[in-house]
C-alpha cells in the first residue's frame, strides 16, 4: 500500500498520465479541468423550478423498495441501516441486524434498536410523484425509491419523526430548528438531482430558511 503521503503525488501522475494519453478524447481533458462545482445553496433553491403539483395516480406501489440490487442478501433499508450506524450492527443470515448505535437528525435522537428505525425518502415518494416522478418509467422509479450512490437520499431516522413528516414538504413539516439548514440543502440536492420541480409555497419555504443558513455549496455526488 503506497504510503499516505505518497498519495497526492500518485494522484498527480495518473492525472497527467490520463490527460496526455493518446486514447483521450480532448473533451474528456476538459471535463476534467472544467468539472462544474456545485452550487450555493441559495442559487439553487433560486434554480428549482416552479410547477403546479398533482397527486393523480398515484399509488406506493408505483415505486418498487425495497430491492436488493447487488444480489448481498441486504435490501437498500438494510443497506442505509448499516452504513448509517454509528456503532456499527452485527449482520446475520438474510441481513438480520443485532445491536448498533444510530443517529436520528431529524429530532436529535440516539437508537440502539434497527426496529425503531424507518428509512425514509428524504424527499418523500409520493412528493417525487407530484412534482415530477408521475411521468417516469416504472425503472426509474424503482431506482429513486432505492437510490444508495448519494447519502442524503434516504435516511435512517426514528418511526415517529418520519410518521410526523409523512409525504410532506417543507412548506408542511421541518425537523428540529438547529438541522434545517441540513435538512433543506439536502432537499434542494435531491430535488436538483432528479429535476423535480417545487410547489409555490415549497419554494417560499426553502428560500426563507436558506437566508438564514451558511451559504454553502450542495452535497458532491459520491
Amino acid at each position: 500500500m503506497p504510503h499516505p503521503l505518497r498519495r497526492p503525488v500518485l494522484a498527480i501522475a495518473i492525472l497527467a498520465g490520463l490527460l496526455t494519453a493518446p486514447g483521450l478524447a480532448n473533451a474528456d481533458a476538459h471535463r476534467i479541468h472544467h468539472a462544474a462545482p456545485p452550487p450555493l445553496l441559495r442559487t439553487a433553491v433560486d434554480d428549482l423550478t416552479v410547477a403546479a403539483e398533482s397527486r393523480e395516480g398515484y399509488k406506493r406501489t408505483s415505486f418498487k423498495h425495497w430491492v436488493d440490487a447487488d444480489k448481498n442478501g441486504c435490501s437498500a433499508r438494510y443497506e442505509v441501516l448499516i452504513s448509517e450506524a454509528i456503532d456499527p450492527p452485527s449482520v446475520g443470515p438474510s441481513c438480520a441486524l443485532s445491536g448498533g448505535v444510530w443517529y436520528s437528525y431529524y429530532d436529535d435522537q440516539i437508537v440502539t434498536e434497527a426496529g425503531k428505525l424507518d428509512v425514509d425518502h428524504l424527499v418523500p415518494l409520493a412528493e417525487a410523484w407530484d412534482s415530477g416522478a408521475s411521468t417516469w418509467d416504472a425503472q426509474r422509479r424503482e431506482e429513486y425509491a432505492n437510490y444508495l450512490e448519494r447519502p442524503e437520499h434516504l435516511v435512517a431516522v426514528t418511526a415517529r419523526s418520519n410518521r410526523q413528516k409523512a409525504d410532506k414538504d417543507p412548506a408542511a413539516w421541518m425537523p428540529i430548528e438547529q438541522v434545517r439548514c441540513r435538512y433543506i440543502t439536502e432537499w434542494v440536492a435531491v430535488k436538483r438531482h432528479w429535476q423535480l420541480s417545487v410547489d409555490t409555497d415549497e419554494k417560499a419555504k426553502l428560500a426563507e430558511v436558506a437566508q438564514g443558513c451558511p451559504n454553502a455549496p450542495l452535497p458532491q455526488a459520491s
